[in-house]
């Protein structure tokens, strides 16, 4: 069945994301890692602690949360090169046609915030692949 997975939110910086993610896990947008790398940058993912069905409400939360930090932390946000909200759907051969919207309220405030979209697509994998190939 297809269906709306979640949206994570991807940050690239040269500076250390540690305080942003503290941010915003206290809003309730939790780290799935926050890592610096060789190349000396930092490399963060969060996603909301609340599940939803489509992206429309799921990002609105975040931009919620990113439009209240202080200060010092929206500082940090204004360094990411990359913000970017990653919406990830689960693909099945179910229903024949499914789609979902994205307000232009939402467009606008991402818009604000420096924010780009990308869809991702999880393929229906059926239990009779071999590990190794998924």
């Amino acid at each position: 069945m297809t269906c709306y997975r979640n949206t994570d939110l991807d940050l690239v910086s040269r500076d250390d994301l540690s305080d942003l993610a503290v941010a915003l896990e206290k809003g309730g947008i939790s780290p799935l890692h926050v890592t610096p790398s060789p190349n000396g940058f930092w490399y963060a993912t969060f996603e909301t602690d609340k599940q939803y069905t489509e992206p429309n409400p799921n990002i609105l939360q975040m931009l919620d949360v990113i439009n209240s930090l202080t200060e010092s932390v929206q500082s940090l946000w204004a360094t990411c090169i990359k913000r970017e909200f990653n919406i990830g759907y689960d693909c099945g051969t179910d229903p024949w046609a499914f789609n979902q919207g994205l307000s232009t309220e939402l467009l606008r405030r991402l818009a604000e915030v420096g924010a780009s979209i990308r869809i991702t697509l999880y393929p229906y994998r059926s239990e009779s692949v071999p590990e190794e190939l998924t």
